[in-house]
């Protein structure tokens, strides 16, 4: 069974501080192409290939989905969705983020937590 890697979009391009807030949308999908081969190599601990979500909200809704990375806009708040989809895991499932909030919440399901550095270029 593949894991299911569910990565909080907005904290983890406001992880780095290199201008993405002058446009959310394109640091969006700049870090969704970047995804891609973390979907086909894997992590840590967790073999490629795996089953990527990519977690978006507020302006950066509208990102699509391409091959190997589901794009999912919270039609609200995106950490609500990144539980649901960590709570609603058949298999093994990390969640990609630095907010410690977050981690309690998706760690109640079993989800397993690692920071944003997983998945940034280096």
């Amino acid at each position: 069974m593949r894991t299911l890697l569910i990565v909080d979009g907005a904290n983890v391009v406001g992880s780095v501080p290199d201008g993405w807030w002058r446009d959310r949308h394109g640091a969006a999908e700049r870090l969704r192409d970047r995804l891609v081969a973390v979907a086909d190599e894997g992590i840590e601990a967790h073999a490629g290939p795996l089953d990527v979500v990519l977690v978006v909200e507020g302006r950066a809704r509208g990102v699509e989905s391409v091959p190997g990375v589901r794009v999912a806009a919270a039609p609200g708040s995106g950490d609500d969705l990144i539980v649901e989809l960590a709570a609603g895991a058949e298999g093994p499932c990390v969640v990609v983020t630095a907010d410690r909030e977050l981690r309690r919440r998706v760690a109640e399901h079993g989800a397993r937590c690692v920071g944003p550095r997983t998945v940034r270029a280096p």
